[in-house]
């Protein structure tokens, strides 16, 4: 029964897969790469507010610096999901 359901399973996503184009998938991957980016820079801001509350003043600008590249790196695949969609 259980090998029953993940055959089920994988034919299901592999019918997900199939109906979209690889600019949908693409465009689909890169938007969610922006979306958890977005996350783990805000995460890395809040902590280093923490750290620099608790006196630790480089590592609090280190994390600071860390979010910054990470929503650079958002930029990329912005750029990126613009260009597909041309």
């Amino acid at each position: 029964m259980t090998h029953h359901h993940h055959h089920h399973h994988h034919d299901h996503d592999h019918e997900i897969e199939s109906t979209l184009s690889f600019d949908e998938k693409m465009i689909k991957l890169l938007e969610h790469w922006v979306k958890h980016n977005d996350d783990h820079a805000e995460t890395y801001r809040g902590w280093a507010k923490k750290a620099k509350e608790k006196n630790m003043d480089e590592t609090g600008s280190l994390l600071e610096d860390a979010a910054e590249m990470t929503l650079e790196i958002s930029k990329k695949f912005e750029e990126a999901a613009r260009i597909i969609r041309r």
